[in-house]
């Protein structure tokens, strides 16, 4: 019997991660899935190791490094299960994750991806993810980061998943489109779940499917050159790719306002130039994206994503405020 999940973990030189990753995938109290490693041209064995001691897990080997998006897609083409669930292998799951996963995307059809509830790995008291937000300073953030564990225990409606522990409606991908490989890594799961809120799609956080997570375990640091100019590159392309004139000149101002408060940030930890760099080359390279064509019938989910836009800047400045009390 076919299963209902197909768990894709996306590696690179993550040999370290990988028994907390997989040997919690063996307690899940639902059976209903199988798993599948992408192994973006690892070096340390990561392959030979995962062949020893987990035999149950299939593993595609690249050639070389696709990045996020595109080792994720490849593991995304090969599923055939309803549902695909994408995992960081710097993550130790809950033994009802794939189970509560599994209940909430069958709640509802419109459901187009459900994030799990991310409690950071050194921390147990501290939150790490309740499923992204994005404002229209044009900053995503993890909403509930450096909170209480005890917070975000209901469900609720978010602008998009966190790739590193989330589900996704496989047959929806043909219409959604898949994680842009123009991003490499980073942003492209906010991208991803805001074209499928322009098709009027949901994307929910389901605090009852519960992960640890370590965070940048592929990366190694919160902050580095790669990530800031990768993440700034691509922060223009989801405006662009996203965004139909009318709405970019809205949010024009607010933009500006986030682009230049990031660069002082950035400049005072000494990585501005690299965010500078990363947003010349988005502006540059940005008609590389597939823009989404604007549909009149979708006005009214792009007027609702407006909204969204102002009420997360104002969810952003409260949340900060309660990590900096």
């Amino acid at each position: 019997m076919e299963k209902k999940v197909t768990i894709v973990i996306p590696n690179y030189n993550g040999k370290r991660f990988l028994d907390d990753c997989l040997s919690s995938l063996e307690r899940q109290t639902s059976k209903d899935f199988e798993t599948l490693v992408i192994d973006n041209a690892s070096q340390d064995d990561s392959v030979s190791y995962i062949r020893e001691h987990y035999p149950w897990v299939k593993i595609a080997v690249m050639r070389h490094n696709l990045g996020f998006s595109g080792g994720v897609n490849v593991g995304i083409g090969m599923c055939t299960t309803p549902y695909v669930l994408l995992l960081n292998n710097d993550t130790r799951s809950f033994p009802k994750m794939v189970e509560e996963l599994i209940k909430t995307m069958e709640s509802a059809d419109d459901i187009f991806s459900v994030s799990c509830k991310m409690i950071q790995f050194h921390d147990h008291e501290k939150m790490d993810d309740a499923g992204d937000l994005y404002t229209c300073l044009g900053w995503a953030f993890q909403r509930g980061v450096g909170q209480p564990v005890g917070d975000y225990r209901e469900p609720a409606e978010v602008f998009s998943v966190c790739a590193g522990a989330a589900m996704y409606r496989r047959e929806l991908f043909a219409k959604v489109g898949l994680f842009d490989e123009l991003h490499f890594a980073y942003l492209e799961d906010l991208d991803l779940g805001y074209r499928a809120k322009i098709q009027g799609y949901r994307n929910v956080y389901c605090p009852t499917a519960k992960v640890y997570h370590v965070g940048s375990g592929t990366s190694g640091s919160k902050y580095n050159s790669f990530k800031v100019k990768l993440s700034a590159r691509n922060s223009v392309y989801v405006n662009y790719k996203n965004m139909p004139l009318p709405q970019l000149i809205l949010n024009a101002p607010t933009l500006a306002a986030g682009y230049f408060v990031k660069w002082c940030f950035f400049m005072k930890i000494g990585f501005g130039k690299d965010y500078v760099d990363g947003l010349k080359e988005g502006i540059s390279t940005r008609k590389k994206c597939k823009k989404v064509f604007f549909r009149g019938r979708d006005i009214r989910n792009y007027w609702q994503i407006q909204k969204e836009l102002w009420e997360n800047t104002v969810t952003y400045i409260i949340e900060l405020a309660k990590r900096k009390l």
